[in-house]
């Protein structure tokens, strides 16, 4: 036989998403019983299995920052300055920081004139009151100036200040803050340290705004997580992001199973103090060789998003069931997570891809359209539209700083036009969803309910309960609605295009 027929005959079977259904299994669990704690990466779990594309029409500051309020990571784009990347970082970091610790002061020695002014320009109710030696020693709000009308603009601020405030420590928890607010009936808390000097301030808004997202997930000081890409070389980009806080890095290569990716991340992982993910790859040798760069999770998927052309364009990939299933194989015995991205359409199929060994799921289309996605919104047909498009499209490749050529390995003078790049890619809209908390809850409503037909009360559960059956087109037809024309949307299900 010729070796090249042996190329075909020994070729492996290898499937997707709709090859394969989940059997249900002897259960107690209802969904309401599932907890869907994951770890993402060496050091950080997620509350959610959720992770969004770092991609310019699905997560910049504002993804990123809904979906850590869910319990999820959004990982921030790079198809921009390193600059503006590190700023949208820091917009992560700052948002719903419980204690503020730039705070806007002034000394009782300056007048209610002044105090008023100072409110007026930076927008706020109130200010502490400090010493030279920044102890808090009264608050002066537009309550305690009011009364006063104009007769007294010239009065000191120590005139009208409340003086007993009620101050609390760095170490205090939401819950006693927020008794103490509603105790003392005031808005802002001034944070103390132990020799009374002012270290921030806790207003009520932040401390309602913490409650309202009990599931949130944050780091050690309390902020929202967040992950931002970052090219395979670009050490430079890698460093500022850690420097400004970012807590995971995610390496961002539609093929990172390549010899000086492997190095450049061993090295760039000596020079940063965030979490590193490494992919994308699609073959157990793949993750057999990135894992000895001892990174902090994988992520998985060449070819399968709704805008990628890579597998027609190139020939190249690994249906997603197969790819992800293999690189767990390996990955779990060295215990790091592993990121399914990509083809998943269905809340089903985010329960598949954990049934197959994967720790997170990331998703772009899904994401795509929705009220925090980067884009302008259009009408079409009296139907509103957000922009989505893939970083291999030639929009990706040309807009921004063109972070699409590097991805996919296709560096150019910057006189290089369009027609010199080879795009695997596209560009198209998806209707708009409405925020990215409706979609979240209706994908993990999916999940906690395929969770409770295994029997599986957490993702570890899932991952030794869940057994597939192995299903032909006809039964995956069946699985979809049929012989009907659906008349009322369901928020969790589109018919197959």
């Amino acid at each position: 036989m010729s070796k090249y027929t042996d190329k075909l005959t020994k070729a492996e079977d290898t499937f997707t998403f709709d090859d394969f259904l989940i059997k249900p299994g002897l259960s107690s669990i209802e969904p309401k019983d599932v907890t869907l704690g994951t770890k993402v990466s060496t050091n950080y779990n997620l509350n959610i299995p959720v992770v969004s594309s770092a991609m310019d029409t699905v997560t910049e500051s504002q993804m990123a920052v809904a979906l850590a309020r869910q319990g999820g990571l959004g990982v921030i784009h790079r198809n921009m300055t390193i600059e503006q990347e590190v700023q949208e970082v820091r917009k992560v970091k700052y948002a719903n920081e419980l204690t503020v610790k730039e705070v806007i002061t002034i000394s009782p020695d300056e007048t209610v004139a002044q105090a008023q002014e100072i409110m007026d320009i930076e927008g706020v109710s109130g200010l502490p009151v400090v010493t030279d030696e920044d102890i808090v020693v009264g608050i002066i709000s537009r309550r305690d100036i009011k009364p006063l009308r104009g007769k007294a603009a010239d009065k000191k601020v120590s005139e009208a200040m409340t003086h007993n405030v009620v101050t609390i420590s760095e170490d205090t928890d939401t819950e006693t803050a927020l008794d103490l607010a509603y105790e003392n009936k005031v808005e802002r808390l001034p944070v103390v340290s132990d020799d009374k000097k002012l270290v921030g301030i806790v207003t009520m808004k932040d401390i309602l705004e913490r409650k309202k997202y009990p599931n949130a997930v944050r780091d050690k000081n309390g902020r929202y997580i967040v992950a931002a890409a970052c090219g395979p070389f670009d050490t430079d980009r890698a460093m500022a992001l850690s420097d400004a806080g970012v807590d995971i890095i995610a390496i961002d290569s539609a093929h990172g199973h390549k010899t000086d990716i492997i190095k450049s991340a061993k090295e760039m992982n000596k020079n940063i103090e965030s979490d590193l993910l490494l992919g994308n790859i699609a073959t157990r040798k793949a993750a057999e060789d990135i894992l000895k760069a001892e990174i902090d999770g994988i992520k998985v998927g060449i070819g399968p998003g709704s805008i990628c052309t890579t597998r027609i364009v190139a020939g190249v990939g690994v249906p997603q069931l197969s790819a992800v299933s293999s690189v767990a194989d390996v990955a779990e015995d060295y215990g790091v997570p592993v990121i399914a991205d990509g083809g998943l359409r269905y809340s089903g199929d985010v329960a598949k891809a954990l049934a197959v060994g994967a720790n997170a799921v990331m998703v772009g289309s899904i994401l795509a359209g929705t009220t925090e996605s980067p884009g302008e919104m259009t009408i079409r047909n009296g139907r509103k539209y957000k922009q989505y498009r893939g970083m291999g499209s030639l929009g990706a490749m040309t807009g921004g700083v063109g972070a699409g050529k590097d991805r996919y390995f296709q560096t150019s003078g910057s006189n290089m036009n369009s027609t010199k790049l080879v795009p695997e890619g596209i560009e198209g809209v998806v209707p708009y969803k409405g925020p990215a908390e409706q979609i979240v809850f209706q994908l993990m409503g999916g999940l906690k309910s395929s969770m409770g037909y295994v029997g599986a009360k957490s993702i570890k559960e899932m991952h030794e309960k869940a057994e597939l059956v192995h299903i032909t087109p006809n039964g995956m037809s069946e699985s979809h609605p049929h012989d009907i024309t659906i008349t009322n949307e369901s928020p969790n299900y589109h018919p197959r295009s």
